[in-house]
């Protein structure tokens, strides 16, 4: 990754917003989750600004109090695939569960997006920490939170080595000799581990940047020595600059003690960007919002981190409640990141409730002020880049005219693609195959 460092951009296409209410914004598309146009005009608006992915999350259970993105939206592989197909550089990342999966299919599946793409491909690999997905995959119990991420760390494992199946000239495709592959390039897996037994290989060729970019988001301290033993990027999220120095600082800090290049790890933290023309405009585009929510949605939105938990069952104005342990084996860096600051602020639960559902970030402002934020959360060691979270249902479409043109303006972000696939966009070597190593080691 030599060169002057530059600056990394990924948009969350969040259909009908993150929030309970945005929905009912105005200028809201109120079928936005469900509608393929939309997505089709955000993906081309973002490879217009160059930016170097989207990112379609997902999540395997809903209930009544689920914010109205989750209840009805795209399954991120069918969706990504689509819109491979009308862009050309972008990268496309998904969320996949590696709990209720299983590893040949993850593999096939992100190898197909990778090849249908030329490339393109990435892999948001999570744990799933809601407690009512084992319902719908007939589990009697969903794992916890310690035994999810040994699952996640054997099931990457696996699709990293299922990718390898075939050696990248493997394929002779020889008419004239009708050698259609050369069968000492084809590779059996033939792995035995403590939660998965795969044979392969697997049934597709690795593509032109050789395995999908892996993705991570935990914090917890599971997440983060996942992440920086296994991931390509990491997507996290901080209230404060000194908060995303503290969690860029260590993860790369346990990358080098895993032996790993940390340069080679980049960290993604979400913004919620909002823009104006005057920082009055911003304000109020941001009040505009959250003024959308009722506190009744607010203690919905707060119960879910909480493996949905009904926290209106308890007074709005006292401090917030005292529930031990819980949400320990849901999100577990969130739900400790709310107790922890409810205490020291000793703040109410109506406090709680309000600024979880409707958080005031630090990227709300004109889009000198935007441009000047993300600047120095890059120079002063907080972020490699940012996940675009859009605040308003005009988010991304605003960033990219108004903010993008500032960073490049300024040298911190790309004027033209570098490459046409995301390793090559985000300056990530692309993994040598095993067996080509291999068998370049024995000569």
């Amino acid at each position: 990754m030599g060169g002057k460092r530059q600056l990394k951009l990924g948009a969350l296409l969040h259909g009908v917003g993150g929030g309970t209410s945005t929905w009912r914004h105005p200028d809201a598309i109120t079928d936005a989750s469900v509608n393929f146009g939309l997505y089709k005009q955000w993906v081309r608006k973002a490879e217009e600004g160059k930016l170097d992915f989207i990112f379609i999350a997902d999540g395997l259970y809903i209930n009544e109090k689920s914010i109205p993105h989750f209840l009805n939206r795209f399954e991120p592989i069918t969706i990504l695939s689509a819109l491979a197909a009308v862009s050309t550089h972008i990268g496309l990342v998904g969320t996949l569960s590696t709990s209720y999966s299983e590893p040949f299919t993850v593999a096939r599946q992100f190898g197909s997006l990778d090849n249908i793409s030329g490339g393109r491909a990435g892999w948001n690999v999570v744990t799933s920490p809601l407690e009512g997905s084992a319902l719908n995959y007939g589990r009697k119990q969903h794992p916890d939170h310690a035994t999810r991420y040994r699952i996640a760390a054997e099931f990457l494992e696996v699709t990293r080595g299922l990718w390898d199946s075939w050696e990248d000239d493997a394929f002779v495709r020889n008419k004239e000799t009708g050698q259609f592959f050369d069968p000492d390039k084809m590779h059996a897996l033939n792995h035995e581990g403590e939660f998965f037994s795969v044979k392969g290989p697997l049934n597709i060729q690795r593509s032109k940047q050789g395995h999908p970019v892996i993705f991570q988001a935990g914090s917890s301290e599971a997440g983060r020595n996942f992440a920086s033993r296994a991931a390509d990027a990491v997507f996290t999220g901080q209230e404060t600059i000194e908060e995303a120095r503290e969690f860029y600082q260590d993860i790369k800090r346990r990358a080098a003690g895993f032996g790993r290049n940390p340069d080679e790890l980049l960290i993604f933290p979400g913004i919620g960007s909002i823009i104006g023309s005057t920082e009055e405009e911003a304000e109020r585009k941001y009040r505009e919002v959250a003024e959308l929510v009722t506190v009744e949605e607010a203690l919905n939105y707060l119960g879910r981190f909480f493996d949905h938990h009904d926290f209106s069952q308890y007074p709005l104005d006292e401090p917030f409640p005292d529930i031990g342990d819980l949400g320990k084996n849901s999100f577990q860096a969130n739900t400790d990141r709310i107790k922890r600051i409810a205490r020291e602020q000793n703040l109410t639960l109506r406090e709680v409730a309000l600024r979880t559902a409707t958080p005031r970030g630090n990227f709300i402002g004109t889009p000198e002020t935007v441009a000047d934020r993300i600047q120095e959360w890059f120079e002063t060691g907080a972020a490699d880049g940012f996940i675009i979270h859009a605040a308003t249902p005009r988010g991304l479409e605003e960033f990219v005219d108004h903010v993008v043109p500032i960073l490049q303006a300024r040298g911190l972000f790309r004027t033209e693609y570098e490459s046409d696939t995301l390793r090559g966009n985000l300056g990530l070597p692309v993994p040598e195959n095993r067996y080509t190593r291999a068998r370049a080691l024995k000569v």
